[in-house]
């Protein structure tokens, strides 16, 4: 059923996401569905939650830059796929006028964030980074302009986009840009 859902976002958008439809594509009962989730941004909470446990794991590459490019290749990867891509679009969109579905994506992003802090804390204890640097931020930093690149002029970011991204992160992360506390 998250399966048929997350088609049905891809292709039509969240405004187009319905619950009998995705019953449909997924061959079982309407009132499976909406025993189950009941409303559509349930529905699309689950999804999140899904992907979230489904995303592939950090990469450790023994230095905060190697493992700042993998996210951002990883990253970088998920929004140049079709399906994957579109659904961000539609979920993130569907974010910023629905409560419920803008909960359930910052809860995506921490649950996503936080399995990348590791390598930004492991290379602040080998003193490739200042201490105090805020680990989250600087993962954040990574994906941020690729997001960005999508969302508002509709480039899917290459290869050079995702270089650059943990490049700019790394360095501002260097230089001291996200200390804390000072």
């Amino acid at each position: 059923m998250l399966r048929a859902a997350g088609d049905v976002l891809a292709e039509e958008g969240f405004a187009h996401l319905d619950l009998a439809d995705v019953a449909r594509r997924a061959e079982v009962g309407k009132t499976t569905v909406y025993r189950r989730w009941g409303s559509v941004t349930g529905l699309v909470a689950d999804l999140l939650s899904d992907m979230a446990e489904q995303s592939s794991p950090r990469a450790e590459t023994g230095s905060v830059l190697g493992d700042l490019r993998a996210n951002a290749a990883l990253v970088r990867r998920t929004l140049a796929d079709p399906r994957q891509g579109a659904l961000f679009r539609a979920v993130i969109a569907a974010a910023t006028c629905d409560v419920r579905t803008a909960k359930a994506l910052r809860r995506f992003y921490d649950v996503r964030v936080s399995e990348w802090v590791p390598c930004v804390e492991e290379g602040v204890a080998r003193g490739e980074l200042p201490v105090g640097t805020d680990a989250a931020m600087v993962v954040r930093a990574v994906s941020a302009p690729l997001y960005y690149s999508l969302l508002t002029v509709g480039v899917v970011p290459d290869e050079g986009a995702a270089e650059r991204a943990a490049e700019g992160a790394f360095a501002a992360a260097v230089a001291g840009v996200y200390v804390v506390g000072k």
